[in-house]
């Protein structure tokens, strides 16, 4: 850490939803193109590994966690913040008041942010997030049952299965699926 790190701060760009790492790509290389990377530390998109079931196969994808907001590290001297809100599609720092500066995040909104990334990279694979509820219908898309509807009676996190009530040849079956195996009507 340089004596320059003490003094960074992690603020949040707002940006046009949908663009955020091209947005990101354009503010490092704005950057460096100006030699200012002494002020600003990192730029993060907040990602997270979401598997998605396409014709029937897993698919990794990276989602990101809050659209339209990107974080930087930096510290925001002389024109550091003029410079990155000039960049196409920013639309400004959050919590900066008219006229005024942009407020920095808390330590504990930054830790909850990266944490959560950090969370999400360890846990990958694990992280499909539960989708579900009990009592909701879904519609099996995969096994022997595919095709059939059914009603989600539990939920069990730790094996990532549920237990679905389905109708089968007019008597109510449980089955156990993964979360992979069902999705929503």
């Amino acid at each position: 850490m340089s004596d320059k790190a003490e003094n960074k701060k992690w603020y949040v760009v707002r940006a046009v939803s949908g663009q955020e790492n091209k947005i990101k790509a354009y503010i490092e290389n704005e950057i460096s193109r100006l030699g200012l990377e002494d002020f600003v530390d990192q730029v993060l998109v907040p990602t997270e590994r979401v598997v998605q079931i396409r014709k029937g196969k897993k698919v990794h994808k990276e989602k990101v966690f809050f659209p339209g907001y990107i974080m930087v590290q930096a510290n925001l001297a002389g024109e550091v913040p003029h410079i990155i809100k000039s960049i196409t599609n920013v639309i400004g720092f959050l919590g900066e008041t008219k006229g005024g500066d942009p407020v920095p995040l808390r330590q504990s909104e930054v830790n909850r942010m990266l944490g959560k990334v950090d969370e999400l990279a360890i846990e990958a694979d694990a992280n499909v997030a539960i989708p579900f509820t009990k009592g909701e219908t879904v519609k099996v898309i995969d096994g022997p049952f595919n095709g059939f509807d059914g009603t989600i009676e539990k939920i069990n996190e730790e094996k990532r299965k549920l237990e679905v009530m389905v109708k089968i040849f007019g008597r109510k079956t449980p089955l156990e699926l993964s979360y992979m195996q069902v999705e929503k009507l």
